[in-house]
């Protein structure tokens, strides 16, 4: 009763192990049996049944065909052992270590000689010959044709019926059975060669393609993490140095005993909030930049800096005409730009012109201050390539240049003589990418975190205390 419950709970087993595997496990799983199946059918169909013609033949010819059935049975258990392995070569996973193919070929050549022995002495004939000549090579072949390519498995298979043929011949096997054992070797030569290597070929580019899919899955994770943090460095880097900004404004003022540092202090908190709420819209994945609002908040807190700002262009943001991906990518750079006008350098005015000409728009954003070369915030400084997080690294540019450059834009930035940086945005309108709903802008939906900020920032600009106190234009570079 034991024994019966054992088999049971295996049998259980088996089918839940088998359930749990995924579709591509599950034909994986069934391939390999298959073949394994292959192997053990021709050894107890065609491997034995003409091994009964040796029973009362004597005693020679019953061991010639005991060792036969032996070694077939060991060679079988080696192939299905070295099947597995094979699959892994084929695939290019795992390489098939050389040794294991030494007993096998030992035994193909041992089985090969029993059988041309058993021809000799008269135990197999006619019929049964042809059928141990089928079941012979069966058991190496199946591992061996994953192995080597197909040119050398028939090359060697070639030159194994030639030999089996020879010695059968030499043994005095009639010719009309050496012209059907030289085709039973070649029938059973093609049919391991058909059913082995479309097999694991298949088997291989279904395990590519899953392999691809995750690749995919990862990549696209990789790039919405790349995509993520690329905003909420867009989204913070101007309205904390606006705050940073204020604050130190506040601080002064409350020193001097200024009730205006009161005022800065509201402000910076309305700043704050509106970038919570931005950053929430970030996480929901609905945060886009909006041209004109963007411009609108690039004035005012430039000039809320103690920087005259002068906007350019011909129709304004609203007339250019451009898709909303387009336009959403330019509210981004005018961000950027903005956020590094006011951190590096020391800036007293800053020109963003506008334009659209026959097939693309064109943003840039100018700034005098930048310094001589290779000073802080100066042309060759990893300030002056647009940095907006860490002051070194030009993280900011390269953000800018991947939100353009899908949709086929470019952005190029350096000094641009007598102490100016200039920053250009080119944005073609005629690439198929820059079509409303493209990749180049983060998401859908416009941000209503940016009108706040815009409003908050504008608000500031008209404050006396941030337009005419000269605290703020005594902030140091680097925070401006």
């Amino acid at each position: 009763m034991k024994g019966l419950k054992g088999v049971i709970g295996r049998v259980r087993g088996w089918r839940r192990g088998w359930h749990e595997r995924s579709k591509l496990q599950r034909i994986d799983l069934y391939t390999r049996v298959t073949l394994c199946s292959i192997i053990w059918l021709f050894a107890v169909s065609w491997g034995l049944l003409p091994l009964g013609e040796t029973l009362g033949r004597g005693a020679v010819t019953i061991a010639l065909g005991g060792a036969f059935l032996a070694a077939n049975v060991v060679q079988s258990v080696l192939s299905s052992r070295n099947l597995t392995p094979a699959f892994e070569d084929y695939r290019g996973t795992a390489p098939f270590p050389a040794r294991r193919l030494r007993l096998p070929a030992v035994l193909q050549v041992v089985m090969t000689g029993l059988l041309v022995a058993l021809a000799g002495v008269g135990g197999v004939k006619d019929e049964g010959l042809v059928l141990l000549l089928l079941d012979l090579p069966v058991a190496f072949a199946v591992p061996y044709v994953l192995l080597v390519p197909v040119r050398r498995f028939l090359l060697h298979a070639a030159a194994f019926s030639v030999a089996g043929v020879a010695l059968l011949a030499a043994v005095g096997v009639p010719g009309g059975q050496l012209f059907g054992a030289f085709v039973s070797l070649a029938v059973v030569t093609l049919l391991v060669l058909v059913s082995g290597r479309p097999s694991a070929w298949s088997l291989s580019v279904m395990w590519q393609a899953e392999e691809a899919r995750d690749m995919q899955a990862r990549l696209a994770v990789a790039e919405e993490r790349l995509r993520f943090g690329r905003d909420m460095h867009d989204v913070l880097g101007r309205n904390l140095s606006v705050i940073a900004l204020k604050s130190e404004l506040a601080v002064e003022l409350a020193q001097r005993g200024n009730p205006a540092a009161v005022d800065q202090m509201v402000e910076v908190q309305r700043i704050a909030r509106a970038s919570q709420q931005e950053v929430r819209d970030v996480v929901r994945g609905y945060r886009e930049a909006d041209l004109p609002t963007e411009l609108m908040g690039a004035r005012g807190v430039l000039e809320a800096a103690g920087i005259s700002v002068s906007v350019e262009g011909a129709d304004g943001p609203a007339g250019i005409g451009a898709p909303a991906a387009v336009q959403a990518a330019l509210g981004w750079v005018v961000r950027e730009t903005a956020t590094n006008v006011l951190r590096h350098g020391d800036p007293r005015h800053c020109r963003i012109r506008l334009a659209r000409t026959r097939d693309a728009v064109v943003l840039e954003v100018e700034n005098d201050g930048a310094g001589p070369v290779g000073s802080p915030g100066g042309p060759d400084s990893g300030a002056g390539e647009g940095d907006g997080s860490d002051g070194g690294g030009g993280a900011g540019l390269r953000g800018l240049r991947e939100r353009l450059g899908a949709l086929g834009g470019t952005l190029s930035a350096g000094g641009a003589g007598d102490d100016l940086f200039r920053v250009t945005a080119t944005v073609p309108l005629t690439d198929p990418r820059t079509r409303p709903g493209g990749r180049g802008a983060s998401s859908p939906a416009p941000s209503r975190a940016a009108a706040s900020l815009s409003s908050s920032a504008s608000s500031a600009s008209s404050d006396p205390a941030a337009s005419s106190d000269p605290a703020s234009a005594s902030a140091p570079p680097e925070e401006r």
